[in-house]
């Protein structure tokens, strides 16, 4: 089961800086092939799938917890493509044209059919596919398979950065090529436990380091880097015999914490008339309260 509170994992900025074609590069972020719903669904499916559990359950853990991060990390993205999108337009009755100022958009469909919020596409407009899914059974091969995904995943960050410059996606993009640098080190430590093989050696991929990005490197100086969470109250503690000595890249101590970091709460987008979104006026609004007060029998 999952459990879901109204917070985001950071705070993105705030800024008056629409940016569509931002947004669009950020999309890939999210429903591309190295995007965060692929390694979402591939983790999800590793763990509804995972055989001998018991006997593995070190393994069988670090999927599970992972996996509940990236929802996390699906959640993050979106918000970051939203912020992006935001003030792209402005009111104006039909007949002026106020979706006038995007029809050169690179990814229209922001606007044609989402009310400028992300949608599960990568930055060309193509659906998601669970073709990308890669779940074969096999224990090291689908540890092998996930660092591949996550080094992809993370090499797909550093471009979106140095596309966009807009403060809301610098910000996740950032956050996120830590905590993904996390799980690359994490399924290589697992490799090499498995395996014998110190796949740590490889890291990072590519061969630079987050410290050379600014939204980085502010979290790798709070110890972000070197934090491994369950997701849980009381489960998938065994994390802690994969996740532990320091990190390959600084040296630091590794430390796993039970449970889930504390986030922020999901600011409120306010209404785009101009959208149709959310589409209920002043009048409809106080009518509508008006009904809820009469069903829970709340008097005035």
């Amino acid at each position: 089961m999952f459990k879901r509170m109204d917070e985001i994992a950071i705070e993105i900025p705030e800024v008056e800086k629409p940016d569509p074609n931002a947004a669009a590069a950020v999309q890939e972020l999210l429903g591309g092939k190295f995007g965060e719903m692929s390694t979402l669904n591939n983790y999800l499916y590793q763990s509804f799938n995972f055989r001998s559990k018991e006997k593995l359950k070190p393994f069988y853990d670090l999927v599970m917890s992972i996996t509940a991060e990236e929802l996390g990390h699906v959640e993050l993205v979106s918000h970051a493509i939203n912020k992006c999108l935001r003030g792209s337009t402005s009111y104006k009755e039909p007949d002026g044209t106020p979706l006038g100022s995007v029809k050169d958009a690179r990814l229209s469909y922001h606007f044609l059919a989402g009310a400028q919020g992300a949608m599960p596409f990568d930055s060309m407009g193509n659906p998601w596919t669970g073709a990308n899914v890669f779940n074969s059974g096999n224990l090291v091969e689908d540890l092998l398979h996930n660092f591949f995904l996550e080094c992809g995943a993370r090499t797909h960050k550093m471009k979106v950065y140095e596309m966009a410059d807009h403060p809301a996606a610098r910000e996740v993009i950032g956050f996120l090529l830590v905590r993904g640098g996390v799980h690359v080190v994490a399924y290589a430590k697992a490799l090499e436990i498995a395996t014998g093989v110190n796949v740590t050696k490889l890291v990072p991929i590519p061969s630079l380091s987050n410290k050379a990005f600014n939204e980085a490197r502010k979290y790798e100086e709070k110890g972000v880097h070197t934090k491994l969470y369950t997701w849980s109250d009381k489960d998938f503690n065994a994390i802690d015999q994969i996740w532990k000595g320091t990190h390959p890249e600084d040296g630091l101590p590794l430390e796993v914490i039970q449970g889930a970091p504390k986030g922020v709460p999901i600011a409120e987008a306010p209404p785009l008339e101009e959208e149709y979104a959310p589409g209920i006026s002043a009048e409809e609004f106080k009518a509508i309260a008006k009904r809820l007060k009469m069903a829970g029998n709340i008097s005035e």
